[in-house]
């Protein structure tokens, strides 16, 4: 230190040092110093611990009303030191927001981390879908519905329909490209998309994750379209490989996981009691 500092701290005798003025002056500093080092060791600590630190996520519309309230609680109680910052935002922005290191994760369609090889994905739930539309519309009660049925009608295409999607959409009902010209309206706002439904004839193509709620409810129903939409999505977790994550963020992975195995039972009990 007295080399650092560059003046004398102890005056030294053969049996005792004494401090120098310059360490008199110095001491109310040391003792600021050695209680930030001891108070940086505890914060890693607690960080190491799940019980401190930072955690910022997103998703998309379609399920924060699944996983948004479970993830803060859950975090709430389990990592109370944890501050928490989370992003509802479409796929797009949530991978530009995670490259840039704003978000430590997101839970999402997991195929837009192909395209980087930095980001590392934990791949959680296959997507079912499925045509919906509100209950007592003139096509729910229809056994064999098709998508020129469908066309009678506004068709809504919730969320970012990417182009292996719509070259799906294409195949299964002999739809001409641009396949989005098919559809009337386009949102990422699920809970809007919701409430279209309820007010009028419109129709919408949607995961059954996003609408179990409602169809759970009664308020809509779920259209018999031949074929029907069997499309391949599978989400789950994406995260920057180069990123460290606090303990919290564990606790999230597995809150999410634990959210999307209780959803796919709600779905599989809800296909079960259909007629």
């Amino acid at each position: 230190m007295e080399e650092l500092l560059g003046v004398p701290l102890f005056d030294r005798t053969e049996r005792r040092l004494r401090p120098t003025p310059y360490a008199q002056a110095y001491e109310p500093r040391a003792r600021r110093i050695i209680l930030d080092e001891k108070e940086g060791a505890r914060l890693l600590a607690l960080m190491q611990s799940g019980e401190s630190g930072s955690l910022a996520f997103g998703m998309g519309s379609s399920l924060a009303p699944i996983l948004l309230e479970p993830i803060m609680l859950g975090l709430m109680s389990k990592s109370p030191g944890v501050r928490l910052h989370s992003v509802i935002e479409t796929s797009e922005r949530l991978v530009a927001a995670l490259l840039a290191e704003r978000l430590d994760f997101f839970v999402g369609d997991i195929r837009v981390a192909r395209e980087h090889a930095d980001l590392r994905v934990i791949a959680l739930y296959p997507c079912t879908f499925g045509w919906f539309a509100r209950r007592g519309h003139p096509l729910a009660g229809k056994r064999k519905v098709t998508f020129d049925d469908m066309r009678a009608y506004p068709l809504i295409a919730a969320g970012y329909v990417e182009p292996s999607l719509a070259r799906r959409l294409g195949d299964l009902y002999g739809l001409s490209a641009p396949v989005i010209d098919y559809f009337s309206v386009t949102t990422d706002d699920v809970g809007t998309v919701h409430s279209v439904l309820q007010k009028s004839d419109a129709i919408v193509a949607l995961t059954e994750l996003a609408i179990i709620s409602k169809l759970e409810s009664g308020d809509a129903a779920a259209l018999a379209v031949d074929p029907p939409l069997v499309m391949d999505l599978t989400l789950g977790i994406v995260h920057h490989a180069e990123r460290t994550l606090v303990p919290a963020a564990q606790q999230a992975f597995e809150i999410v996981a634990d959210c999307f195995s209780r959803v796919g039972a709600r779905i599989a009990a809800g296909k079960a009691s259909r007629p």
